[in-house]
Parts: structure tokens; C-alpha cells; sequence
């Protein structure tokens, strides 16, 4: 039997020299892979009491819409500014090399819903940290934040530190 780092795809100095980029769409191409892949992240969430389950465009909805429907919970999208028809509330965040804002209908959470964030991946932390913000501004506690990949040689941990994080695979590098 195949484990999970068997689907991912890595391919060396992409998007630049001496990045180890993860590809995740490997996992989503491949039925087996897509099936452990949802079924380990929702042994994350074992034992975690949460109303709702939140994730980060865009590969935070394809891991996080599956694990939702399986657990009989409402998913929340986190999307990109200017992507939401509804009033919002937004938060902008550090990238590499400029910033970003995402946003959230501001409907969405209700103030003491406990809230669990997925996405693919984590890098920097950024993203997650503006997430969990957006959260915590509409009243919502951030109970858990799980992921796929974690990158661990970029330290989002340290970023994140207040929040309780769970990773299927931790590659330690970048």
C-alpha cells in the first residue's frame, strides 16, 4: 500500500533555483491518493470539537469541502479580495514579495463558533495568520488548523504559535 508521500509530486527548483516545490495536484489527479489524502486530514480533526470548517482559497476549498461533507459541517471559503458578493471583511498580510488581502462574508462566522482552518499547505504562516484574524474579528475561535504539507524549514509555527496546527506530512526544509 502506497503512503500519501508517494502521490506527491516534487519537483526541484521551481519557482525558483533551489525551491523543492510540492505538488499537490498529483494527490488530486490519482483516486487513491485523493481518498488518503482527505482520510488523514480527518484523523486530524479526531476528537475536536468544531461548528465549522473554513479554508483558504484555493486548495483549502478541494481538501476542506470533502472533510465538511463528510463530518456533516458547514465549509466556509476564505477567498481572494474582490471575489465574495456579500459584505465582507478583509485582511491584508506579508507575502515573499509584496502583500495580499483575503476576505471573508462577514455572515459567516458567528461570534462563539469554534472554527477549524485548512489548507494544502503551510509556508510562511501568513495566510493562516490573516484567516485566523478574520475569524477572531467576527467573534469565532480558531480551534484548529490542519494541513496537508507542512514546509517546516520556514518556521510558520513560530508565526502561528497561539493556534493549535496539525500537518499530515512535514517536509523539513523549504
Amino acid at each position: 500500500m502506497k503512503k500519501l508521500e508517494d502521490y506527491i509530486i516534487t519537483i526541484p527548483d521551481f519557482p525558483e533555483p533551489g525551491i523543492q516545490f510540492r505538488d499537490v495536484t498529483s494527490v488530486l489527479q490519482n483516486g487513491d491518493g485523493l481518498c488518503l489524502a482527505i482520510n488523514r486530514l480527518q484523523e486530524l480533526l479526531d476528537g475536536v470539537s468544531f461548528d465549522v470548517l473554513a479554508g483558504t482559497e484555493s486548495r483549502g476549498f478541494l481538501f476542506g469541502m470533502p472533510l465538511a461533507y463528510n463530518l456533516h459541517k458547514p465549509f466556509v471559503p476564505i477567498r481572494k479580495k474582490g471575489k465574495l458578493p456579500r459584505e465582507t471583511v478583509a485582511k491584508e498580510f506579508s507575502l515573499e514579495y509584496g502583500t495580499a488581502t483575503i476576505e471573508i462574508h462577514k455572515d459567516a462566522i458567528l461570534p462563539g463558533q469554534k472554527v477549524v482552518l485548512i489548507d494544502d499547505l503551510i509556508a510562511t504562516g501568513g495566510t493562516m495568520k490573516a484567516a485566523a484574524e478574520l475569524v477572531e474579528e467576527l467573534g469565532g475561535e480558531v480551534v484548529k488548523m490542519i494541513f496537508l504539507i507542512e514546509l517546516a524549514g520556514l518556521k510558520a509555527r513560530e508565526i502561528l504559535k497561539d493556534y493549535s496546527i496539525a500537518s499530515v506530512i512535514t517536509y523539513e526544509g523549504k
